[in-house]
């Protein structure tokens, strides 16, 4: 899955959406890691926090966009790269799925959502997002491996 649309701040949010009783954040963390990160124009470093680096496989927390995808499913890589490089000439929401093919030969599904903004002032531009690492059984080879 990867999709991309125009960001239109003018467009009425849907009703309730962001009543805060409608949201379940232990749901969630029961299901999956979720943490976000940012990314700046000008530097084109992307911050991410702890899990997401460790997930990413990545020794540091800051890294540019072929670092991170480098433990990313190959086939993905061209349709991500596509996907950043239309949400930097556009201000646009954006998301994506893959999978992190990791070094011990485990698969952690990942989920992205994003937007950016800014895209007219290429020195100030950014994005900002989260990650969705669902939680749970892969299988790996004849064993199965739990993602915590």
């Amino acid at each position: 899955m990867f999709k991309i649309a125009k960001t239109n701040a003018t467009a009425p949010l849907m009703p309730g959406s962001l009543d805060i009783s409608n949201h379940d954040p232990e749901m969630l963390a029961q299901f999956s890691v979720s943490e976000t990160w940012v990314a700046g124009f000008s530097s084109g470093v992307i911050r991410l926090k702890e899990s997401s680096a460790l997930l990413h496989g990545l020794p540091a927390r800051e890294c540019g966009l072929l670092s991170l995808m480098r433990c990313y499913d190959p086939k993905d890589h061209a349709h991500i790269l596509e996907l950043f490089e239309q949400a930097a000439m556009l201000s646009s929401s954006f998301c994506f799925s893959t999978t992190i093919i990791m070094s011990n030969g485990f698969r952690q599904p990942l989920f992205c959502m994003g937007e950016s903004n800014g895209y007219d002032d290429a020195y100030h531009g950014s994005m900002l997002g989260v990650f969705v690492f669902p939680r749970f059984k892969t299988n790996v080879g004849n064993e199965f491996a739990r993602r915590q």
